[in-house]
């Protein structure tokens, strides 16, 4: 008898992925003028968004709502987890000027919640800390009305690294468990499943009033015990809003696909984070951390980022 072969498998990889993705993956056509508006505005500041380094499945979408999220300190990062797409190895010096550009951008965009994420960077004594910090000031500066949400690292669970970033005012901070603590060895071998909980009940024992936010993908091979658990422990740590989204594989060397979740699985997952106690909860096979971010803060907060006149510009 054959040995049965996932999804991943008789896909053949990241090239032929998108003609088998279930039905429930089709999106429609977008107008990419926007979308050629915004790669350009990077490209010309020299900017790197986790957007197009991750092969995000919704790039389009985002790009043509003028809307990214920006990835600080270069695209290499100095981590090799399994499932991610972004290029591993040895990072270049940070960009003291970046922070400025990301600013500057994020005005020319003229949006109204800014996310802005990371490489991880073990090369550094604070895992750059101090430059999210700098960046998240500098968007201040410039684009005064715009929230900001960081997905910040691990950084190796320094508290002091965590402090530095929350010093610098964001209104959200995110941390992804990215998968159940099972499956952290094979997923994420150099990270650790509590340490990233620390990392979010930390931000939330020195501010209370702080947005905490995390993210897990399914279809790796977890379990329904697995994520209720994670679900618990999440809620335990005072996280405020969780993300749930299939994980599609970005190329063949990462991990494969084990299954995909049908929409309805999405919606009793998001049913069972809310019952774990996690106030708002955003499931759907294509929902990755930062989509949406600013409609998910709104709907913790209950208010509005902008004034009436600046979103009818």
């Amino acid at each position: 008898m054959a040995e049965k072969k996932t999804y991943a498998e008789k896909s053949e990889g990241c090239a032929h992925y998108r003609e088998r993705l279930p039905r429930w993956f089709l999106q429609p056509v977008r107008s990419n003028g926007d979308m050629r508006e915004v790669e350009a505005l990077l490209k010309n500041y020299q900017l790197h968004t986790v957007c197009q380094s991750a092969k995000c499945p919704n790039r389009m979408e985002c790009f043509s709502r003028r809307t990214a999220t920006f990835m600080i300190m270069g695209d290499i990062c100095t981590r090799h987890c399994s499932f991610c797409g972004v290029k591993k190895g040895k990072p270049f010096p940070l960009d003291p000027l970046e922070p400025v550009r990301v600013a500057e951008v994020s005005k020319k965009l003229n949006l109204e919640h800014v996310v802005v994420t990371s490489v991880t960077r073990d090369d550094l004594a604070d895992g750059g800390a101090a430059h999210f910090g700098e960046t998240v000031r500098a968007i201040k500066g410039v684009n005064s009305g715009a929230s900001v949400e960081v997905l910040i690292p691990d950084f190796k669970g320094r508290e002091e690294s965590i402090l530095e970033v929350i010093s610098a005012g964001p209104e959200v901070l995110n941390h992804n468990i990215e998968t159940v603590e099972r499956l952290y060895p094979m997923v994420r071998s150099e990270a650790a499943y509590r340490r990233s909980l620390e990392v979010l009940e930390t931000a939330k024992r020195v501010n209370p009033q702080l947005i905490t936010k995390s993210g897990v993908m399914v279809g790796l091979g977890e379990e329904w015990e697995d994520l209720t658990a994670a679900f618990e422990d999440l809620a335990k740590v005072g996280c405020d809003i969780l993300t749930l989204g299939q994980y599609l594989r970005p190329s063949q060397e990462n991990l494969e696909v084990e299954r995909f979740y049908k929409p309805a699985e999405f919606a009793r997952l998001e049913k069972l984070a809310r019952e774990a106690g996690i106030k708002e909860v955003v499931a759907a096979p294509l929902v990755r951390s930062s989509y949406r971010a600013k409609e998910s803060m709104e709907r913790i907060t209950g208010k509005v980022t902008f004034d009436a006149k600046r979103r009818e510009r």
